[in-house]
């Protein structure tokens, strides 16, 4: 009896403990329940842009503090103005993916971080364009848009070495500091004031500066001095904001293309000899596919969007199809289902080998290949089966005769 007691007692001790060790949790359950959601949210967010009505844009004096943000990153954590304010100046540069301004001021950005690294001055990106706001013909000298998705790849892609955070759902604080172009500057001193407003430097084309500008600036808020009235604020060359209320030109454009007139001809073996030396100045993309082939019609509407990016440059995309040429009709109504408004072709010939033959060795048969040819025939890239979409834009916007800078 005695025995069965002391353990009743003992086990009893024993709830009571871990009861006390719980009650006494130095963290309150309400900052608990905050923490995690605030992790939640940080590890969920989900990319929104909207639509929204069209907004006062502020114009920052030298002077004024700094707005407050909070904005998610392409780390998954969301920043604060307050998470730098142990920072000796703060840097905030307002620049995005595709503008070929704010490429050819990248590696300049890059390299002023590290050049301050231990200074105590913070640097943060942000990008406040709206995805719903950009054409795919504003995108001629880029692999990317400004997605949310597609900022993580160009941050990885440059080894970025700074926070790049995402505004272009609302603008919720970009309006607060009134960005007019990518890329702009803004520079502040240790109690958040705006010492300077504007260009990283005044020679756009990369190998020219070494971001003079914003290098002045810097220095001089460490040093506790004001720049001279005229070099305080400066203009800001590059790509206007992409605003969420911009967007009629978007709708106009989208439709004028969808309205757009889609042929398909005839090409003969002999045809299809000729086209494939390229004897013109643009660079080729040639992609074999047919109706019944489903890689082929799922990845189809990729090598539209290419031709709208790229058109307007030294690039031209053409399409043929391996269907039978009884077949013709089909493949013209989905053609059309894709406003694929450029040049298409259907094989004229029933020997599919003497296509394989035309295109050369390297093709097996099999659909779909995808071919992009230099001026003279010379096959710069040659993909079997299915694209990675993203992997051949930069091929294209990379290939000498296209390039990501005026």
């Amino acid at each position: 009896m005695k025995s069965k007691l002391k353990i009743i007692l003992v086990a009893e001790l024993l709830l009571l403990i871990v009861f006390l060790i719980a009650s006494c949790d130095p963290k309150p359950k309400e900052e608990t329940v905050l923490a995690e959601t605030s992790e939640m949210s940080n590890a969920s967010f989900v990319a929104n842009p909207e639509l929204v009505p069209e907004q006062p844009i502020a114009k920052l004096a030298i002077g004024d503090a700094a707005p407050d943000f909070n904005l998610p990153g392409i780390d998954g954590e969301f920043h604060k103005l307050s998470d730098y304010e142990d920072a000796d100046v703060l840097v905030v540069n307002f620049t995005c993916n595709h503008c070929p301004t704010a490429q050819a001021y990248e590696d300049r950005f890059i390299q002023t971080v590290k050049d301050y690294k231990n200074k105590n001055v913070a640097f943060v990106a942000i990008s406040s364009n709206s995805p719903i706001g950009i054409l795919p013909e504003e995108l001629g000298y880029t692999d990317l848009s400004d997605t949310y998705e597609e900022m993580k790849i160009r941050a990885k892609d440059k080894s970025y070495n700074f926070p790049y955070l995402y505004d272009g759902d609302r603008h919720e604080f970009s309006l607060a500091y009134g960005p007019v172009a990518t890329p702009h500057v803004f520079v502040f001193d240790k109690e958040r004031k705006l010492t300077y407003s504007g260009r990283i430097d005044s020679s756009e084309k990369p190998g020219t500066a070494n971001a003079e500008d914003l290098r002045k600036a810097i220095d001089m808020t460490l040093e506790g001095k004001a720049l001279p009235v005229d070099e305080a604020i400066t203009p800001s060359f590059g790509c206007s904001m992409k605003w969420a209320w911009k967007n009629e030109y978007t709708i106009k454009t989208n439709k004028a293309w969808q309205e757009k007139e889609v042929t398909l001809e005839k090409l003969s073996p002999s045809g299809l000899a000729e086209l494939l030396k390229n004897e013109t100045d643009e660079l080729l993309l040639v992609n074999f596919w047919a109706t019944w082939c489903g890689p082929c019609i799922i990845e189809y509407p990729e090598f539209v969007t290419m031709q709208r990016m790229y058109g307007e440059r030294d690039f031209q995309f053409v399409s043929v199809s391996m269907d039978n040429i009884e077949q013709e009709a089909k493949a013209l109504k989905y053609l059309k289902g894709k406003a694929s408004a450029l040049p298409n072709y259907i094989m004229d010939t029933d020997d599919k080998y003497e296509v394989i033959k035309v295109v050369g060795k390297e093709w097996d048969g099999s659909l779909p290949i995808t071919l992009l040819i230099e001026p003279g025939g010379n096959v710069a890239y040659f993909v079997p089966g299915t694209i990675d979409a993203l992997a051949l834009k930069k091929e294209i916007v990379d290939h000498p005769m296209i390039g990501r800078y005026f």
